[in-house]
């Protein structure tokens, strides 16, 4: 009996590839495509295109079973909710990873058990290694560096490792493209994501006021010593990091060091007064079982 999968299949060219690919290892498949928002609801343009007609058709044409799951009050709770917290917070939040870890390998991983699949796959650029002295599964880079999507998915934990496939972390994305076409795939040559799905403009800020129902009052850039530099917007506007779109006339480049929330202040710097000699992280380590001293060394 061949081994069961299920494609996380979001309409694009990546995830289309990885379903041919584990038919052509002798994978029994079905797509399925994540019903994350209604478009209406959060007051954003409807797409132009239907990812899961998208998907659907790519399945048709490979001959296997496609479904959508409606995850919306999933994705609200897990990703919509912390990403709009976060900027309140003075935070940059990478709503991808929220997505990742709960939604794509926590209830998708879910729903395949259930059916009685073996594993999940997803149209990442990554890979994936069992290794034999340290008995753990590994995650590693994609073959193509430009491509690499490991960093979005620190947080996957050796249960979902052991159950995913990531078909395409040796395949550059030309290679997937001109498979997507030698196969007569309607979305060969879709155009890549770039924004994030559920903000499709870009405008964070605006979003961000629709959702919580007010606007963020302006307040002072200021630089490290307290002296007032001018005006912002409100504090979701900014990321740290940030040094355009600040709409200040400074006699150098500045850039956004901190956020004072309770202040309601932006406070600017210098590139160089961005470095720091220390920093406080959470690890995920995925290739030790439990962190030691020398582990860090």
């Amino acid at each position: 009996m061949n081994k069961k999968a299920i494609v996380a299949m979001s309409g694009g060219v990546d995830s289309s590839v990885s379903a041919l690919l584990m038919l052509e290892k002798g994978y029994d498949c079905m797509g399925l495509t994540m019903r994350l928002f209604d478009s209406k609801e959060l007051g954003i343009p409807e797409r132009s295109t239907d990812d899961a007609a998208d998907a659907k058709a790519v399945c048709d044409r490979l001959g296997i079973s496609h479904t959508s799951c409606n995850f919306q009050l999933e994705f609200k709770c897990h990703v919509i909710s912390p990403f709009v917290s976060a900027y309140e917070k003075g935070r940059t939040p990478n709503p991808c990873i929220y997505c990742n870890r709960h939604l794509k390998f926590g209830k998708i991983l879910e729903e395949a058990q259930q059916l009685g699949y073996d594993y999940i796959v997803t149209g990442h650029y990554a890979r994936i290694v069992y290794d034999q002295d340290k008995k753990r599964y590994l995650l590693r880079k994609a073959a193509d560096p430009a491509k690499d999507q490991s960093y979005v998915l620190y947080n996957m934990t050796q249960k979902q490792l052991a159950h995913t496939i990531f078909p395409l972390g040796e395949l550059t994305k030309p290679q997937v493209r001109e498979l997507a076409e030698k196969h007569g795939f309607s979305n060969a040559h879709k155009g890549d994501s770039q924004d994030i799905c559920f903000i499709p403009d870009g405008d964070y800020a605006s979003f961000i006021e629709r959702r919580r129902g007010r606007k963020f009052p302006p307040g002072n850039f200021i630089d490290e010593n307290g002296q007032v530099l001018g005006r912002h917007k409100g504090i979701i506007h900014y990321t740290v990091g940030q040094r355009k779109g600040l709409g200040l006339a400074l006699p150098q480049p500045m850039y956004v060091k901190a956020i004072d929330v309770k202040a309601n202040t932006v406070i600017l710097t210098t590139n160089s007064g961005l470095f720091t000699t220390k920093v406080v992280a959470k690890l995920s380590l995925i290739h030790i079982s439990e962190p030691t001293r020398r582990s860090y060394i």
